[in-house]
């Protein structure tokens, strides 16, 4: 599915936009400090963009997206329609794929799933297979409480068990005073620690980056 965005007022649509648009490398020095974006490298947004009408992609439009067409009859056998829809999507030169996930305040990042019983197995089974993939505890509920954060590390699972070279990118704007979000980086850390311990996850899961990017340098 392609879902167009209007330009975006507030909140994690508005600071994702701009990133994309006005800021383009601003993320680049935190992902070559975490070791997933090469010194020699820097990201190429594929979406969301203006030329677009800031389009955001989900389901066989996200695997076109990211050129990956061929694995669109694999990805219906692994999660049912209606998967994530990805705040932003880019490649670097190499051809390594980033997804991204944007907030702006705290409440964003819980969630639950609502899907019916027939999507619900298919759910299961493919959480279980991210779940060794990820190093999380098989115990662990994926479906309630951090279900969307959950979601995503599944998606990342799905391509790089495909063979990609993929990487997780959360992004999580700072000093949003409209939504009386976190002011920094310690203040984010508590809401991102409770989700990573409810997951069963590892403190650091490979190919899973947090960033922390502060509004003020967005306008």
């Amino acid at each position: 599915m392609r879902i167009e965005q209007a330009e975006g007022t507030r909140g994690s649509l508005k600071w994702t936009q701009r990133l994309v648009e006005k800021h383009p490398s601003a993320l680049d020095d935190q992902l070559h400090s975490a070791g997933v974006l090469s010194a020699s490298n820097q990201l190429t947004w594929l979406s969301p963009l203006r030329s677009d009408q800031w389009a955001e992609y989900r389901d066989s439009r996200f695997l076109q997206t990211i050129n990956q067409e061929h694995l669109i009859k694999k990805l219906k056998t692994f999660w049912p329609r209606r998967g994530p829809q990805w705040d932003a999507l880019a490649n670097d030169e190499s051809g390594r794929i980033f997804l991204f996930e944007a907030k702006a305040h705290g409440a964003e990042m819980r969630s639950s799933c609502k899907a019916g019983a027939t999507s619900l197995r298919l759910i299961n089974e493919s959480m279980d297979d991210a779940k060794k993939a990820m190093g999380a505890k098989p115990c662990a509920d994926w479906l309630n409480g951090y279900y969307q954060y959950a979601n995503r590390l599944t998606h990342l699972a799905f391509l790089q068990q495909s063979g990609l070279d993929a990487c997780l990118v959360f992004v999580y704007f700072t000093g949003d005073e409209e939504m009386k979000g976190p002011t920094s980086e310690a203040a984010w850390t508590p809401f991102i620690d409770m989700a990573h311990q409810h997951l069963g996850l590892p403190q650091h899961p490979k190919d899973v980056v947090s960033v922390f990017l502060d509004v003020r340098t967005l306008r």
